[in-house]
């Protein structure tokens, strides 16, 4: 076997490879062999099929796959070997590879394109000091947080009639010109409607001041103006709301309007636990504001990421082998157009830039992480999550066991490891360049993202 290298330029190389017959004979006849020891075809005994009417059936098959195995192998082996950094993956060569004959030839050879990592230098020193945005945990802030607790916490109270608020239950019936029940229309029971959902004022009004065991009337696709909400209360596919026309009757059959949880301290006990410290309205608020500023650092790190992507992009300057990846771009994603890829590439090499600069300066500063690092992530994943459902005060046990649960996931521990090297990543980018602390609000920090 033979393989060799012609560089292009410093981005791109040319791999060829040349394997000879007795690179692959031997195992292939042993190969032979042993479909000769299986082989039960009419007119032989088992095992006493002629070699040549085996070789002639399966020759060409056992040839390509010790041939690909071969080229496989020692082409990986030859990148690790000569350090090749490469970007993407190879690609055969779409000027000089060969068609293969792998039934009457005995010696093939293999064309690969290669693009190659450019050598990126980084000095901390010519990035100025980057912004790092606190968000400002305010009063609406905290307050919004509050009545989502007590929503969540809230209850459906029996009402006389509906008001600004008030949830309706009761059936559907789909109505003919004269107004009376369609006869094989549709009838849809228990339906749940509420005012605030209905577009149409005109409809609003019939439902304020109703009571159970009202009739209302009415155009239910003019009421809502959503075909999927339609197809939701009519308990139909989307597809066929086109061809529904025509009013609707309502019978009310039951009114609630949905009272909020007390702020008091059975909820903040439902909240935080049964041994919580929080007894008043005040501790509350204090507990809240903690917990949302905690929550906020995520935000302002994610933030502090995308501003050190644009900055290090900008002043690392860095060539790459673009032909070559674009066209393996198009050669390994399935349903992607080369227009697509053109269109799109500025987006995709700003990353590829960022996953190269992140990649150097771990190198260069020898970052690592260790399997505690790996657990900690995943158990303060684990705590949002419960988090999420309103469970702030979830037991150690719990959190380590559904960690590990988390850990299991082979994709999902990739992704929490390549996250923590990331995080050092930023946290020696914010030694080394320094941050500039900008506190604003919630509504200012949103409004980054829209410039």
């Amino acid at each position: 076997m033979k393989i060799s290298k012609t560089s292009i330029d410093d981005l791109n190389v040319v791999v060829r490879i040349a394997i000879e017959k007795q690179d692959y004979e031997a195992t292939v006849n042993e190969t032979l062999k042993e479909y000769r020891k299986k082989a039960n075809l009419p007119g032989f005994r088992k095992g006493m099929v002629p070699s040549g009417l085996i070789k002639k059936m399966y020759g060409k098959s056992a040839v390509a796959e010790e041939v690909n195995k071969l080229l496989s192998s020692n082409l990986n082996k030859y990148i690790t070997e000569e350090n090749l950094n490469i970007l993407g993956e190879p690609l055969p060569s779409a000027t000089e590879q060969g068609m293969l004959d792998f039934e009457n030839d005995s010696e093939f050879e293999f064309v690969f394109d290669l693009g190659l990592s450019p050598e990126i230098n980084i000095n901390f020193d010519k990035i100025s000091k980057l912004p790092y945005y606190e968000i400002n945990v305010d009063a609406q802030l905290i307050d919004n947080q509050i009545d989502g607790y007590a929503n969540r916490y809230g209850e459906n109270n029996p009402a006389e009639a509906v008001g600004e608020k008030e949830t309706t239950n009761g059936d559907l019936v789909q109505l003919d010109a004269a107004g009376n029940a369609l006869e094989g229309g549709i009838v849809s029971a228990g339906v749940q409607m509420s005012v605030q959902l209905i577009k149409d004022k005109s409809i609003q009004k019939q439902f304020k001041g109703s009571k159970v065991g009202d009739v209302l009337k009415f155009d239910l696709k003019k009421a809502l103006n959503n075909d999927h909400e339609v197809a939701h209360l009519l308990k139909i596919k989307d597809d066929k709301v086109a061809a529904v026309s025509g009013d609707f009757s309502f019978t009310i059959q039951t009114i609630n309007t949905f009272v909020p949880a007390e702020l008091n301290e059975e909820l903040f006990k439902k909240i935080f636990g049964e041994e919580t410290e929080v007894k008043t309205v005040d501790a509350l608020r204090e507990k809240v504001k903690s917990e949302l500023k905690a929550n906020l650092v995520y935000s302002s790190e994610y933030r502090f990421s995308f501003d050190s992507k644009d900055a290090f992009t900008k002043a690392v300057s860095m060539a790459l082998p673009e032909t070559f990846l674009k066209r393996w771009l198009v050669e390994t994603n399935e349903n992607v157009t080369a227009a697509q890829i053109e269109e799109e590439f500025d987006h995709f090499r700003k990353d590829l830039e960022w996953t190269l600069i992140k990649s150097k300066i771990v190198k260069d500063n020898e970052i690592r992480i260790e399997e505690a690092d790996i657990t900690l992530m995943a158990r303060e994943m684990a705590r949002m999550q419960f988090q999420q459902y309103g469970m702030s005060n979830v037991p150690d046990e719990y959190l380590d066991n559904y960690a590990q649960s988390i850990l299991q996931n082979k994709e999902q521990r990739q992704k929490m490891a390549e996250k923590k090297v990331e995080d050092k990543v930023l946290e020696l980018v914010k030694e080394k360049v320094g941050v500039k602390v900008k506190k604003v609000s919630q509504k200012e920090f949103d409004e980054l993202f829209e410039k």
